[in-house]
């Protein structure tokens, strides 16, 4: 019991400073895509989760949700321009598979739209570093919904 006490005060503090980490972490990307929007002249719209999207064809075709499989072409790249992955032809996923940013942003395209997806790092690949995408990345995608299924 007499180390209940201390563990459990570690574990609030633990916490605590994650949660003004995570917090830090959301101001600073959203402020990397407000200049970003600002920079190119983006007509952005910006959800709660803190994802933006620009929507230039809304498209015509059926508008998945969350858990549809669908086929979208794409081009991943950062801030600065620096690609990291790119699918003309499309790939095909189902969106609940894949990261939380395109997971909620596809939704917002019908088939045969086209847009961008700015994406915070939270709702990206976080604080994990991936081929071509620092940890803490805003990453931005310019993507085609191909098709819904």
């Amino acid at each position: 019991m007499k180390f209940f006490i201390p563990f459990t005060i570690l574990l609030i503090l633990a916490s605590s400073c994650n949660k003004k980490k995570v917090a830090e972490q959301a101001k600073a990307d959203d402020a990397i895509i407000l200049q970003y929007i600002a920079d190119h002249n983006l007509n952005a719209t910006k959800t709660a989760s803190g994802l933006y999207y620009v929507i230039d064809t809304q498209g015509l075709g059926v508008q998945p949700t969350s858990n549809t499989q669908v086929k979208v072409s794409y081009k991943g790249y950062l801030t600065n321009g620096s690609k990291f992955d790119e699918s003309t032809t499309g790939v095909i996923f189902k969106l609940n598979e894949v990261i939380q940013g395109w997971t909620e942003g596809i939704t917002y395209f019908k088939e045969g739209g086209t847009g961008k997806l700015l994406i915070p790092s939270a709702l990206g690949y976080g604080d994990q570093e991936k081929p071509g995408i620092p940890a803490n990345s805003v990453t931005i995608f310019d993507i085609g919904l191909l098709k819904v299924y």
